[in-house]
């Protein structure tokens, strides 16, 4: 008997499930629309990009800064990153769950919301309007507010969105400090971000309800009920972990390499 002859059939078996379960991942991808929304946060990291070369560079960034920062704010690697996450923290039964949710007509109608809405709040006079909505909302007992709030503990969003900013915060100046750009300690860049934590939790916290008032605003209360109702389904709960952890990975990543390149450009203006 040739173990070659037994092993052969063993491997086209397991080479089709695995092609198999990354086609699923595939269509996974497709309808969460993950590419599109890296391409609008990758618009709003070149928004940002500017911001810092204005503030930090004295806008003589010029070509070179431009070239960086593409490269630094690269869709396709944010989609890698986070289909890595996706496929570690859900199963299959949790990937079904997800694909039959987000293929549904409320699900992609969803998703076309939260990604057309973060597009129109890299408007400043948007997200201003976002945000004054919100505080206007704030401390009554108005039921859509209250069903965004729900929405927002079931995943505990804040939390982790605030997480997620002051980790990018550490990775940024740890960049700038690498760099030579600045000297500051790991202590002292620890130190500097806690101390902005009260800040940071009231301006994210805004952002967020203003966002989601945003974006939720054309659904009906029965339709933003569903969608509450799978975001506490154990798949809902697993692609919250998943995303998040792949986006925070993503940007501790991307804020570093932007502290080395603001720290490059003005190591070289210097000279």
């Amino acid at each position: 008997m040739h173990l070659r002859r037994i092993l052969w059939p063993l491997l086209f078996v397991l080479s089709a499930v695995q092609a198999a379960a990354d086609a699923r991942m595939s269509v996974l991808i497709d309808v969460l629309r993950l590419p599109e929304a890296a391409q609008i946060l990758a618009a709003e990291g070149l928004g940002y990009a500017d911001t810092l070369n204005t503030e930090m560079l004295n806008g003589q960034g010029g070509a070179g800064w431009q070239v960086q920062v593409a490269a630094i704010y690269d869709p396709a690697r944010m989609v890698e990153i986070l289909r890595s996450e996706i496929e570690q923290q859900l199963d299959a039964e949790a990937r079904e769950d997800v694909i039959a949710f987000y293929a549904s007509g409320l699900g992609a109608k969803i998703i076309g919301l939260e990604n057309s809405a973060r597009q129109a709040i890299q408007d400043p006079d948007v997200e201003e309007a976002a945000r004054a909505r919100y505080l206007a909302l704030d401390g009554t007992d108005d039921a859509r507010l209250a069903r965004i709030e729900r929405y927002i503990e079931t995943g505990d969003m804040l939390n982790r969105n605030v997480a997620s900013a002051l980790n990018s915060n550490v990775q940024f100046l740890r960049g700038l400090a690498d760099g030579d750009a600045i000297e500051m300690s790991e202590e002292d860049i620890l130190a500097d971000v806690s101390g902005d934590l009260e800040a940071t939790q009231d301006d994210t916290k805004s952002w967020l309800f203003g966002f989601l008032l945003l974006a939720y605003h054309p659904l009906t209360d029965a339709e933003l009920d569903s969608y509450i109702t799978f975001s506490q389904t154990a798949a809902g709960q697993a692609l919250n972990r998943a995303l998040f952890d792949g986006f925070g990975t993503s940007y501790d990543g991307i804020s570093y390499a932007l502290g080395r390149a603001v720290a490059l450009n003005m190591t070289a203006q210097e000279l």
